[in-house]
């Protein structure tokens, strides 16, 4: 029987990341997939506290890759290492541009740069479906499905989403 004692913390908090993620990624595509809950209490509770979920998930997702690197003794001076762990450091690289730049100074200074640099959550949803799939082969767990379950249900409605707003061109 799989429990939450016998998962390692660095899964959990990796898990903890994907969902803080998901929930910053879901109002928008909502409220264009599903235009009856634009108004739901939930989804602008969402929009409300969407950048302090940003940055929780890129606080919980380097304390993951933190522990991983104590837990393997990862050495992070051999490049060959950078060539097994790209997936999760290039995911990191993006949630730490978006963190770091998510408050109203940088909103205000970087004006429309803001929003394209903003637009690379795109590319981490991506490439973090990437990462849990290619470093949870062949070990998944009950995290694993769940998180992948949850990043393709982010995807699809994330498509759903760009459909139907190519479509109203």
């Amino acid at each position: 029987m799989l429990t939450l004692a016998s998962l390692p913390l660095s899964n959990i908090f990796g898990f903890l990341s994907v969902i803080c993620y998901a929930l910053t990624l879901l109002p928008t595509s909502v409220k264009i997939v599903f235009p009856q809950f634009k108004k739901a209490k939930f989804i602008s509770q969402l929009l409300k506290h969407r950048r302090q979920l940003g940055v929780l998930a890129f606080l919980l997702a380097c304390y993951h890759a933190f522990l991983l690197i104590l837990k393997r003794n990862i050495d992070l001076l051999d490049l060959q290492t950078y060539g097994l762990i790209l997936d999760g450091i290039a995911t990191l690289f993006i949630f730490m541009l978006l963190a770091l730049t998510s408050n109203d100074w940088c909103t205000k200074k970087m004006k429309k740069n803001w929003r394209l640099l903003h637009q690379l959550t795109y590319t981490a949803m991506f490439l973090l479906f990437w990462h849990i799939s290619e470093k949870m082969s062949g070990q998944w767990n009950l995290l694993t499905i769940i998180a992948l379950t949850i990043n393709s249900l982010v995807i699809i409605l994330f498509m759903r989403r760009r459909w139907i707003e190519n479509a109203s061109i």
